[in-house]
């Protein structure tokens, strides 16, 4: 009865709480460096102190951890119950550091966070209508443009991570990088399965032993300063509410909404599960809400993680209760500096070598939900194109929609919501308006719709 369940449903499958750490382990390292480069990026732009920032790194570990642990086991009505990572969007990064500079602050941003998070859980169970958009012709290009679009994250890592640092793009930073994802490989033909799943871990580990040998990494600041400290509330004041801000954040809200409805049905495909409307209104229900309590702990607005989908994908562990254990990990290192420290001083090219085969990952995962698609319809090959096409745009060249207005960039700022958007408009223009359809399209569309769920 049990294989039965864990064949229907893999992510209630639950590991045990030793491999459930180990894996939870290796999804916090995977997108460590994401959940902590939006606090750094917007504190430094606030103009506050290292010890501020510090804070603000620590609020969004903590925060992080929390909206994982509520995204993944759940209560009634709130949570996808899927293996999803949450941490600090970057889709909001640029409007926030607007209203910091524009003289608002940070309790503008706060006050903006609370309010558009508010509206965007109640806009939830609307939002996940639009689930009948999202055909594999949909998906497929989503899943796959989600991984290109990771691609040159892991591309910086592994020259650095720091384009004014001396050693950018150097022959030592690159060759650990590829050092690293040799190892990946190797465990990767090993027998052992549980060696295999651990693989990503296993890798960081032991490039950053070899880089210490190397020279590279510096772990003496490590014990400095504190071991504990809990968050505080409002520790960056009361939020204030700036109708501008507001509106500025509501347009992240809906960006950031399309983003999370994609990586829910992207996780749902590869866990192989069924993602309804109800499923995907949960998942944003939880999504919303952490964002909506972030600002008390000084954190800001939270989103599921594209890179931990991948993560899912290469290793073949489903289960949420692994995500859950890595969001307790989170939790742990947001009041246990010294840990963050730690990991934190793992050299960025070790994470570059595993986090290239990670990405790539999720973009296969996607191609291959595009192999099920009928190209013999010219209608099919077009979406396909164009959607993966537009979203390359903005993963090419940043200051694509530089002279648009402000709601403009924010929407296709990043190729996952402009491949997004144009897959959908384009599906609903050939394959649902009626001077469009034909019956030999609608059959085909059904079809591979059923072989999907």
């Amino acid at each position: 009865m049990t294989e039965q369940n864990q064949t229907v449903s893999p992510e209630h499958e639950y590991l045990g709480a030793g491999k459930s750490l180990a894996y939870g382990l290796q999804h916090v390292l995977t997108m460590y460096g994401g959940i902590i480069a939006p606090p750094l990026i917007i504190g430094t732009a606030a103009g506050l102190e290292p010890a501020q920032i510090g804070l603000l790194i620590a609020a969004a570990l903590f925060v992080g951890g929390l909206a994982t642990i509520l995204q993944t086991v759940g209560v009634k009505y709130i949570g996808a119950k899927l293996p999803l990572v949450q941490g600090v969007s970057f889709a909001g990064v640029a409007t926030m550091i607007a209203i910091v500079t524009a003289g608002g602050g940070l309790s503008a941003v706060y006050g903006a966070v609370i309010v558009a998070s508010l509206i965007g859980f109640f806009l939830a169970p609307y939002f996940s209508k639009i689930i009948r958009f999202f055909p594999p012709i949909v998906t497929g290009c989503v899943i796959t443009v989600i991984g290109l679009s990771l691609l040159p994250v892991a591309v910086r890592w592994m020259m650095g991570g720091n384009s004014k640092a001396p050693d950018w793009g150097s022959a030592e930073n690159i060759s650990l990088a590829f050092l690293t994802l040799a190892i990946v490989i190797v465990l990767n033909i090993t027998r052992n399965a549980t060696i295999r799943r651990l693989s990503i871990l296993l890798a960081i580990v032991l490039g950053t032993v070899l880089a210490y040998a190397m020279g590279f990494g510096d772990f003496s600041k490590v014990a400095n300063g504190n071991w504990i400290q809990f968050p505080s509330f409002f520790a960056f004041g009361m939020p204030t509410f700036e109708l501008s801000a507001i509106i500025a954040m509501l347009i992240v809200t809906l960006v950031i909404m399309t983003e999370t409805t994609a990586d829910i049905i992207a996780v749902g495909e590869i866990v192989g599960t069924k993602v309804d409307a109800e499923r995907i209104t949960n998942g944003l229900r939880a999504d919303m809400l952490s964002s909506a309590a972030a600002p008390i702990f000084g954190s800001f607005m939270q989103s599921a993680f594209a890179q931990n989908v991948g993560l899912v994908a290469i290793t073949g562990v489903k289960s949420r209760f692994v995500v859950a254990a890595g969001g307790l990990i989170l939790v742990v290192l947001g009041i246990l500096p010294i840990m963050g420290r730690l990991i934190a001083a793992i050299p960025v090219p070790v994470l570059g070598g595993a986090g290239l085969v990670l990405f790539g990952t999720v973009a296969a995962s996607g191609i291959r939900t595009l192999a099920k698609i009928d190209y013999s319809e010219q209608k099919n090959l077009i979406i396909v194109a164009t959607a993966i096409a537009a979203g390359m745009i903005p993963i090419i060249d940043h200051s694509f929609y530089a002279n648009f207005p402000k709601w403009v960039q924010t929407l296709f700022h990043s190729g996952i919501s402009s491949t997004c958007l144009m897959a959908i408009v384009l599906n609903i223009v050939f394959n649902h308006l009626n001077f469009f359809k034909s019956k030999e399209v609608n059959k085909t569309s059904n079809i591979v719709i059923d072989s999907h769920h």
